[in-house]
């Protein structure tokens, strides 16, 4: 991996001391034995299935009134996934793209996203704590989470729910550890091309005191040229009651990523194009990566009835990366720290009615620069506009503000309501470091038609929105009902949309993205079988977009519908059939040139109609079991004009699990059982059709041994 200076910043030292006092704490218990924890097995009820994601503490997933979808602990366990996509995407109304190494674009009820943005129409989070602060999402941040050593992932499909604000525009993915027990285990894994993986779990009680470390680590020489990388994640978890009956849920998460990155390949269908496939056009570009989260769950109960619950965390993102898709490959790190507080209470003012109400607030650091070492290749235009040196230099802090409320009723007649209202405030704080305007760092113009970009002057921007919900619920009876729920969905723009600005733009004029959703849908299912039907329409205005001068501006309007199809049936006492399906449409819906045309009523580049999974899984004995699984992605347009598409594919993953023993277990996954040539992500840009080529024909063994 090459070696790269990285930089770090501060935030009133509470970081170092709180990691410092948590590995204290839980070294100081490293000597008291363990019991051997249990595994999971069989397909579990969705009565028996837990959710945080909705209201922020456990809830069965057959009582919540949201699109929720969940990957339970047996399936994380059979995918054993060595990037997030393999396994998010066999839920209805996801379908992230991989990109290269562990980079992604995400998508949940929408296109897949690019930009600066993209990744704000999303909200990501570990243990409901957000991967990155508001304002300061990275495209890429799901390798900040710890989804190796998850016990579950719970998706909520289109706009969250009051309890999660900012970002939660398109849906929330949240990763969830799983509680401290004693035990340990160990995996190793053995791949193609010098790919190693190692994950290990161990824990203990002391005197009520639980606590689990998590980690792995993985890496891999990469198919393609130059693209490897070394990645390692580490958490601890513990829970304690106080003898006061306070109730304490807390650890912490750190991550490294060293990866060399591999760009496009150019050129129509050149994804086909063996010796291309694996060829890397840059190979000086690379990505290093660190993240740190520090939090505790405080949760008393009050003798009034009121549960009250309030998690103060910590949090450190550090991203440092060429960007090889620009001219003159500069580099950028950007960092930012933050302290927040998730607060919220909650009664049962009945057996029918919670009423619940809190306050999140978080403050955060901000940092980003960009700079040039070497001269642009190119035209003299190009190298003109575009000089070695520093492009941005700035900090920007900010603080989010965000009281909610929420309440449920179920009535006797079978419909149940849910009533919230968020509302949440966003301010930015911008100091330029640098010169002000449009010339390079020493304050020389350039010529062509002046610099490419623009350094804005020191400024202060707020924003806020109100985000209402309601949802209500009939059950025809046990085991079937009907859902209707109309949400709305907001984001603020994000710090590089207000401040990284290009060519003629002195001051980006943006105000926030909001969207409205509305959907209609049915679930239910007996023993042995289960289904969900649901139709979503989302109407999105004030879309931030870069335009073709490079502009950052609020103008784009977009719709968003969509039928999701999931469920699954045993078809004996050995085999099940399950599956998840989407058929949707994205389309712009203002007009907007675009190479010369009218893109208004277009389809949205890079989303396609129709995508899904479906699975069917054979246990032979009690100790062996084996699934083979169709990936679909249908075709798609790579620009906004519709003149350029790739026409989608289908890959077969076999997956094989034998239970040797109570203790030990060996896996073995193929991936592309055909050999399918095809791309993870096509596009369109710079005149040039381009890939992410899909990886070829490849098998990983797997040896899992539970100890102590």
């Amino acid at each position: 991996m090459n070696k790269k200076t990285v930089h770090s910043a501060s935030f009133h030292d509470v970081a170092p001391r709180l990691l410092a006092l948590s590995c204290a704490v839980a070294m100081s218990v490293l000597t008291t034995p363990a019991v051997m924890a249990q595994p999971a097995s069989g397909q579990p009820e969705v009565e028996e299935i837990m959710v945080t994601s909705s209201t922020r503490r456990p809830e069965s997933l057959a009582t919540i009134n949201a699109s929720v979808g969940v990957l339970t602990n047996e399936e994380l366990r059979l995918v054993n996934h060595q990037h997030i996509q393999e396994v998010a995407n066999r839920l209805a109304g996801v379908n992230i793209n991989r990109n290269n190494g562990q980079e992604s674009l995400t998508a949940i009820r929408s296109p897949v996203l690019t930009g600066s943005g993209a990744c704000g129409s999303f909200l990501l989070a570990e243990q409901g704590i957000p991967l990155r602060a508001a304002g300061f999402c990275n495209v890429n941040e799901l390798f900040d989470a710890n989804s190796e050593n998850a016990s579950r992932v719970e998706v909520i499909r289109g706009p969250a729910t009051a309890y999660y604000g900012s970002n939660a525009v398109h849906g929330m993915i949240n990763v969830v550890l799983p509680d401290p027990e004693a035990g340990g285990e160990l995996s190793l894994e053995a791949g193609p091309r010098g790919s190693k993986r190692l994950n290990a779990t161990f824990g203990m009680e002391n005197g009520g005191f639980k606590h689990m470390f998590l980690a792995n680590g993985a890496r891999e020489e990469g198919f393609r040229s130059n693209s490897g990388y070394d990645q390692q994640k580490l958490s601890w978890r513990y829970q304690y009651t106080t003898a006061g009956g306070y109730a304490l849920d807390g650890g912490f998460t750190v991550t490294n990523l060293n990866q060399e990155t591999a760009g496009y390949v150019e050129g129509k269908d050149n994804y086909k194009n063996g010796s291309l496939r694996s060829s890397n056009p840059n190979p000086e570009a690379y990505r290093d990566n660190q993240s740190m989260r520090v939090w505790t769950r405080i949760t008393k109960e009050l003798s009034n009835g009121w549960e009250l619950v309030a998690t103060p965390y910590y949090r450190k993102a550090d991203l440092n990366f060429i960007q090889h898709f620009l001219p003159g490959l500069p580099t950028e790190d950007n960092q930012h720290t933050s302290l927040g507080v998730q607060m919220a209470g909650y009664r049962d003012l009945s057996d029918a009615t919670m009423l619940s109400f809190g306050l999140d607030v978080e403050a955060t650091e901000g940092s980003l620069l960009q700079q040039q070492r070497f001269p642009t290749v190119g035209s003299a235009a190009l190298r003109a506009q575009t000089p070695v040196g520093k492009h941005y230099d700035y900090d920007v802090d900010a603080t989010q503000l965000a009281p909610f409320v929420h309440m449920e009723h179920s009535y006797d007649n079978g419909i149940d309501v849910s009533l919230g209202l968020r509302y949440e405030r966003m301010e930015y704080d911008y100091d330029n470091k640098m010169l002000d305007g449009r010339t390079n760092d020493k304050g020389v113009a350039c010529g062509f038609g002046g610099c490419r970009y623009n350094r804005p002057a020191d400024r202060s921007d707020s924003f806020g929105s109100w985000t209402p919900k309601l949802a209500l619920r009939y059950h025809f009876n046990d085991d079937h009902n009907v859902q209707v729920r109309l949400n709305k969905g907001y984001r603020a723009p994000q710090a590089t949309e207000l401040y990284r600005l290009q060519n003629t733009q002195t001051v980006a004029e943006l105000d926030s993205v909001e969207i409205d959703s509305a959907e209609l849908s049915f679930e239910g299912g007996q023993e042995g079988w289960d289904y969900a039907v649901t139709a979503y329409y989302m109407d999105k205005d004030n879309e931030i977009i870069t335009d073709s001068a490079r502009l950052n501006l609020n103008k784009s309007h977009t719709k968003h519908r969509g039928l999701e199809l999931s469920g699954g049936v045993d078809l004996s006492e050995q085999w099940r059939f399950a599956f998840a399906y989407n058929f949707a449409s994205h389309t712009y819906e203002n007009d907007e040139f675009s190479g010369g045309v009218n893109i208004n009523g277009n389809d949205i580049d890079t989303a396609p109609n129709r995508f899904g999974t479906a699975h069917i899984q054979y246990r032979a004995t009690e100790t062996v079991f084996a699934e083979l699984e169709w990936v679909n992605s249908g075709k798609y347009f790579t620009n906004p004009e519709n003149k350029n598409r790739y026409d989608g594919h289908s890959l077969l993953n076999l997956r094989a699990r034998w239970d040797v023993r109570s203790d030990v277990s060996l896996s073995l996954n193929v991936m592309n059982l055909t050999d399918e040539t095809y791309a993870e992500r096509a596009d369109f840009a710079f005149g040039n059709d381009r890939y992410f080529p899909g990886e070829e024909l490849r098998a990983f063994f797997t040896v899992n041994w539970k100890y102590l």
